[in-house]
């Protein structure tokens, strides 16, 4: 059965994209809970982070700190969170968010519904960091 990210991952829906390779894709949380909020995933659809080959684990946890460099060059930030959290869609996935507190990371707390226009810029902007990250290494 394909998941909600595997169809973002096949073009059927439409999704604020930052990062993409081959084997992974960055994109904008619909419902953040904080602005910058990006979830980071394997195009390989698997449900279970561990159960992923050690060579996609690898590549992915990568993948995820370029994209987290990105996002705390838009968002000052203390820190860049990474939560593993697994339930909420049958997809492996990271959480990267941008923390000033720890309360920043609450997943009970409610969430930001965010103008697709905002949604946009945000996703714009983490992409031109992450560029200008990975163009002056």
């Amino acid at each position: 059965m394909s998941t909600l990210f595997s169809k973002i991952v096949a073009g059927e829906i439409p999704a604020h994209k930052v990062a993409e390779s081959i084997d992974y894709l960055a994109f904008l949380d619909i419902q953040p809970l904080t602005r910058g909020h990006v979830l980071v995933i394997p195009k390989r659809e698997t449900d279970y982070i561990f159960d992923i080959s050690d060579d996609e684990y690898m590549g992915l946890w990568i993948f995820a700190k370029i994209v987290a460099q990105g996002i705390k060059k838009v968002f000052p930030c203390r820190k860049v969170g990474i939560a593993v959290v697994g339930l909420e869609v049958n997809h492996a996935h990271i959480h990267l968010i941008p923390l000033n507190a720890v309360h920043d990371m609450n997943f009970e707390k409610p969430k930001l519904s965010l103008p697709d226009e905002e949604l946009a810029k945000i996703a714009e902007d983490i992409r031109e960091a992450i560029a200008s990250v990975t163009n002056s290494k």
